[in-house]
C-alpha cells in the first residue's frame, strides 16, 4: 500500500532513533567526527559516549549528511510513500539545509525541504506538527508552507557554562575566553533567524537562568502578544550533559510559567551544538501552535 506524505527529520531534532520508530517518523543520524573517526548521532554514538569523550579532551567535530546517505533514505521512503517533507536543521547553522534543497529540485515537488530556521526542542515541535498535519490530509508542498509561514514564532535561549568550547570552534578568541572562564562568566546565546548569536553575559548561574527566562517572556509578548493564552503555544527546554541542573532550572521555569507545571518538554540538546557548547548548557524556547494542528 502506497501511503500519502512521509515526515522525516535528522537527530539535529532531538528525536531518536527509538522515538522516530514509534512515532512514524523517519530520522537520519548526524555524522560527529572524534579523532577522526566518522560516527553516527544515536547510532553508534551515544550522549555518555561522546561526553566521555569530549570530557577527556578528544577532538570532536561535526559534518553535514553525505548526499548519498541523503538520497539513499529518501529512496527507500519513496518506495512506500507519494512524498515526503524533509525538516532539517536550520540553514544558518549548517549546510545541510541547502544541500538537501538543492537534491530536490530532481524530485518533481515530491520532496519538499522545510527551511524555518530551528534546531533541537523546537525543531522536535515542528516534525510533530508536520505529523499532523499529514494525518489531517495536507499534502506535502502545503506543510512546507505553513512551517516556513511560522518560522519566527518561536524563541530559544542557551547559557553556556564555559567558554572553551566557544574558542575551540573559533567563535570567541582565546583571550577572552581565558578572561570569561577566570571570571566565570555564564554566556546566554540567542538562536534568531536560525542563527546562533550572543545575547547577554551574566556572572552567575541565576542571574543567567533569569535572564533566559525575561528573554523568553519578551519574545513570547512581541510574538503572541499581552496575556498568551497557554493552549497557543509550547514551553520546552534542553540541555548539555548535567540532567541534574536541567531539572532544577526547570522548577524555576515552571514557577515563570505555571501553566506548564507538567507539560515541558525537555531533551538533550544534539550533538551538533553540544560540541561548539560544551556541557553544563541549559536551554529555554517557546513555540507557537500552528492553527488546526495538534
Amino acid at each position: 500500500m502506497i501511503h500519502q506524505t512521509a515526515i522525516m527529520t535528522d537527530s539535529n531534532s532531538g528525536i531518536t532513533q527509538e522515538e522516530g520508530r514509534q512515532a512514524g517518523i523517519y530520522v537520519l543520524p548526524m555524522p560527529v567526527i572524534m579523532q577522526d573517526q566518522v560516527y553516527y548521532e544515536d547510532i553508534d554514538l551515544t550522549q555518555v559516549q561522546f561526553y566521555e569523550g569530549l570530557l577527556q579532551g578528544a577532538e570532536v567535530s561535526t559534518s553535514q549528511p553525505s548526499p548519498v546517505a541523503l538520497l539513499e533514505q529518501w529512496r527507500k521512503i519513496l518506495r512506500d510513500y507519494e512524498e515526503l517533507v524533509y525538516i532539517p536543521m536550520s540553514s544558518g547553522l549548517s549546510g545541510s539545509c541547502e544541500t538537501a534543497l538543492g537534491l530536490a529540485q530532481d524530485y518533481n515537488g515530491r520532496v519538499q525541504v522545510v527551511d524555518n530556521q530551528r534546531i533541537s526542542v523546537t525543531t522536535r515541535r515542528s516534525v510533530y506538527e508536520a505529523l499532523a498535519l499529514a494525518r489531517e490530509g495536507l499534502d506535502a508542498a502545503s506543510i512546507r508552507s505553513l512551517l516556513e509561514a511560522h518560522k519566527k514564532e518561536c524563541g530559544i535561549y542557551i547559557m553556556v557554562d564555559t567558554l572553551t568550547y566557544l574558542k575551540k570552534g573559533g567563535r570567541i578568541t582565546p583571550a577572552a575566553a581565558a578572561l570569561g572562564n577566570l571570571l566565570k562568566l555564564k554566556p546566554v546565546l540567542q538562536i534568531h533567524g536560525g542563527k546562533l548569536d550572543a545575547y547577554g553575559k551574566a556572572r552567575t548561574l541565576a542571574q543567567a537562568e533569569r535572564m533566559m527566562i525575561q528573554a523568553l517572556q519578551h519574545d513570547m509578548e512581541q510574538c503572541l502578544g499581552p496575556d498568551p493564552d497557554p493552549s497557543s503555544y509550547w514551553i520546552d527546554m534542553a540541555y548539555t550533559y548535567d540532567r541534574e541542573q536541567a531539572e532544577a532550572f526547570r522548577t524555576h521555569v515552571t514557577e515563570a510559567f505555571p501553566a506548564f507545571r507538567d507539560e515541558i518538554y525537555m531533551g538533550a540538546l544534539p550533538l551538533s551544538i553540544a560540541c561548539h557548547i560544551g556541557p553544563g548548557a541549559l536551554a529555554v524556547t517557546f513555540t507557537k501552535k500552528i492553527h488546526g494542528s495538534t
